[in-house]
């Protein structure tokens, strides 16, 4: 029996509709919901001196985007009165965040939205989606 979800969210259209359908899901099966963000860390270049922003403002707009996604799902959550809590992670490998994320807050499934790239876009572009799929050990569900 599903009793916690994790659902990730990058904040695009798709993940946004993905969020209603997790949600409902979570209202009929009567699960709590895992909310959670995945953000790029700060690159550090040694290829160039330029930096076209600094640090504090790279953070400022990361949290700010992160806190922006995380808002809208909380209030989705708690408008079909399903138990929320949220997180935001750091990492340049969305799938692994998500994956780690799952198992230590004991989640029974993931809920997430694939963007459906196909053919040379899905080798070229990769996809965290399938990723997840292929490494995940718990069951995911994939909502297009």
């Amino acid at each position: 029996m599903i009793k916690k979800i994790l659902l990730p969210t990058d904040g695009s259209e798709l993940s946004t509709k993905a969020i209603a359908g997790a949600i409902d899901l979570a209202a009929k099966i009567g699960a709590k919901i895992v909310g959670l963000t995945v953000v790029e860390p700060y690159s550090y270049s040694s290829l160039s001196e330029y930096r076209p922003e600094s640090f504090d403002d790279y953070e400022a707009r990361m949290e700010k985007a992160a806190v922006e996604r995380l808002a809208s799902l909380e209030a989705a959550a708690k408008a079909a009165n399903v138990d929320v809590q949220t997180m935001v992670s750091k990492s340049f490998s969305p799938y692994e965040a998500i994956i780690d994320a799952a198992n230590k807050n004991g989640c029974d499934a993931i809920f997430m939205a694939s963007h459906g790239r196909r053919g040379l876009n899905a080798v070229l572009l990769g996809s965290e989606t399938q990723k997840v799929l292929t490494h995940s050990t718990i069951p995911v569900m994939v909502y297009r």
